[in-house]
This record gives structure tokens, sequence and C-alpha cells, in this order.
């Protein structure tokens, strides 16, 4: 009995220091992880908001290209019919949107719904106006009638997508 006593005088101080050991252990590592993560996402940061930063630039300047007032000048010309016209706004507004369709990794999920929105609204705008102009038309006549429909409306919602992620970057940055 006398030699268990004294096997536990021996072990139990020894399990004590162990297990002291481990804590101060499992807490040194427990602080270094949260450091080394903690670094990392400092290291991110550095690196992914100015990308951030310049798809909601790319996502404005694609909403400004898209506007009809931008738009129609710079694809208009005196020969165009209004359905040569109305083909090139729709290939425009959808080259523009494609070409920047990876900037919405970068943004959140509600300023892309706004986008998307806002260039499937006016592709059918466009296409309404389409087809109110009467045959033989011309580009001229098609450029009056987009331009009467967007004053028209109410909602206009280029403009709100811009304000929008406008907004969405003052609070993320």
């Amino acid at each position: 009995m006398e030699m268990i006593i004294d096997l536990l005088k021996i072990i139990l101080p020894a399990v004590l220091v162990l297990y002291a050991a481990y804590l101060i252990v499992r807490s040194f590592t427990t602080k270094q992880l949260e450091e080394y993560k903690y670094s990392i996402r400092q290291k991110n940061a550095e690196i992914v908001t100015p990308i951030r930063l310049q798809a909601y630039e790319r996502v404005c300047l694609l909403l400004e290209r898209i506007s009809p007032s931008n738009m129609i000048p710079r694809l208009n010309n005196n020969k165009m019919t209004a359905k040569d016209l109305q083909s090139a706004l729709i290939s425009e507004i959808r080259n523009e949107y494609n070409h920047n369709l990876s900037q919405q990794v970068y943004m959140s999920g509600d300023a892309w719904t706004f986008v998307s929105s806002s260039v499937e609204q006016l592709i059918s705008m466009i296409n309404e106006a389409g087809n109110e102009v009467q045959d033989g038309a011309t580009g001229l006549d098609l450029a009056k009638l987009i331009f009467e429909k967007s004053l028209r409306q109410e909602n206009d919602t280029l403009k709100g997508a811009l304000t929008y992620i406008k907004e969405e970057i003052k609070e993320v940055f």
C-alpha cells in the first residue's frame, strides 16, 4: 500500500505539470493561429480591396456607357434605319454587360441583381421603342422615341442602380 501512495506522490504532480504544460502550449498555439489568420486576412484585404473598388468602378462605367444619352450619339449615324440602330444598341449593351460579368464576384448579390435588372429593362425599353416605330423609320426616329421613353420613365433603373452602387461603396469603403 505504501508503494501505491509513493507512486501516486510521484505520478500526481507529474500529471499536473503535464496538464499545465498542455494548457500553456494550447493557449500559445491558439494565439499564434489567431495572429496568423489575422495577418492573412489583412494581406487579403490589401489585395482584394483595390480589386473590389475597381469592380465597382467598372460597373459604374458600364451603367454610364449603356445609358441612352451616351450610347445613342456614339452608335447612331445618319444612314441607319430604326431596326439597324435597335440591333446596334442591343448588341452594344449585351457586349458591355458580358464584358463586365466577372465583376459580380466582387459585389454584393443585391447590387449585381440591380445592375442586371436595369440592363434587362433598358433592353426591353429599346425593343418596345423598336416595335412602336413604323417600318422604314430612320435611326433618328428610334432615337427620339427612346429618349422620350427614358424621360417619361418614372423609375430610371440605370440611375437607380448607379445610386445603389455608390451607396454600397460608401458602406463598404
